[in-house]
């Protein structure tokens, strides 16, 4: 019986062990894992970022491009396309008023969604007239 004991403890020893070390070489497998996900994030978003450069790269050269037409008479005319221009002021202010009157109208009412309306629409109008203001003051210079 006491060799059955001393048997049963020396295998239980052993198996203890190699779950050790197969816990260790889980974990460590667990972690390489991780690291492969997190380069290939890592790639995707390199290459993103590189064709959004291409891509970015591309749109200046086809708004730096010169048309030159020839006509039958001799004369020559000479077109070139320009960069489309962003928002104006008019509109930024417009945007701009109405999510700060929004926001405005409903902290300070307390039917909220109504002080909302009203504060997004006096805040735009008040916006647009600014951005309008500060439109013309550019034409100007």
């Amino acid at each position: 019986m006491k060799a059955l004991y001393i048997l049963f403890a020396a295998l239980s020893i052993v198996s203890c062990q190699n779950q050790g070390k197969e816990d260790v070489n889980k974990a460590k497998q667990a972690s390489i894992d991780s690291m492969k996900v997190e380069i290939n994030k890592q790639r995707v978003i390199d290459s993103m970022k590189t064709e959004m450069a291409q891509m970015q790269e591309e749109h200046k050269v086809e708004a730096q491009k010169v048309v030159v037409v020839h006509q039958q008479d001799g004369t020559a005319t000479t077109t070139t396309t320009t960069k489309k221009k962003g928002w104006s002021s008019t509109a930024k202010g417009a945007v701009i008023g109405a999510g700060v009157g929004a926001a405005t109208g409903a902290i300070i009412s307390k039917k909220k969604g109504e002080g909302a309306i009203i504060g997004g629409l006096a805040g735009a109008g008040v916006g647009a007239g600014t951005g309008a203001i500060i439109d013309g003051s550019k034409k100007k210079e």
